[in-house]
């Protein structure tokens, strides 16, 4: 058997759950898939996924530098930027930009500092 990377989950540090729910969960349309504490008062780690986006979230300071940056290469970005203009989130009123690496690219800041970068690419793939 060979060696395989099934899937790669990247780790974003957070400092508030509140404020991760609500740029997670209500802006972003994650759902939570599991939660985890060692015990009660300890940091949250959390599984959030959206399609086969899947990403944790984590208060534990040793498992991720904050203001990280995520590229997620996507469909449709302009799609996803309809949908974020009309939820009228008063933290952030992103763009979408043509990246000089010929692609749309719509970057989110959630509210740790983290990036979050969707990227559709304007190159034709049928153009080889």
């Amino acid at each position: 058997m060979a060696f395989e990377v099934e899937q790669t989950i990247p780790i974003l540090r957070i400092f508030d759950v509140a404020k991760a729910r609500e740029f997670y969960l209500d802006y972003l349309g994650c759902t939570v898939d599991w939660e985890h504490r060692f015990d009660d008062g300890m940091p949250l780690y959390l599984q959030v996924s959206r399609g086969t986006m899947c990403l944790h979230l984590t208060e534990h300071h040793g498992d991720a530098t904050p203001g990280s940056a995520v590229l997620l290469q996507v469909r449709d970005v302009d799609a996803l930027h309809a949908e974020l203009q009309a939820k009228n989130y008063r933290f952030l009123n992103p763009s979408v930009e043509i990246a000089p690496w010929n692609a749309k690219l719509l970057t989110l800041l959630d509210p740790f500092g983290n990036r979050l970068r969707f990227n559709e690419s304007l190159d034709d793939p049928d153009e080889d």
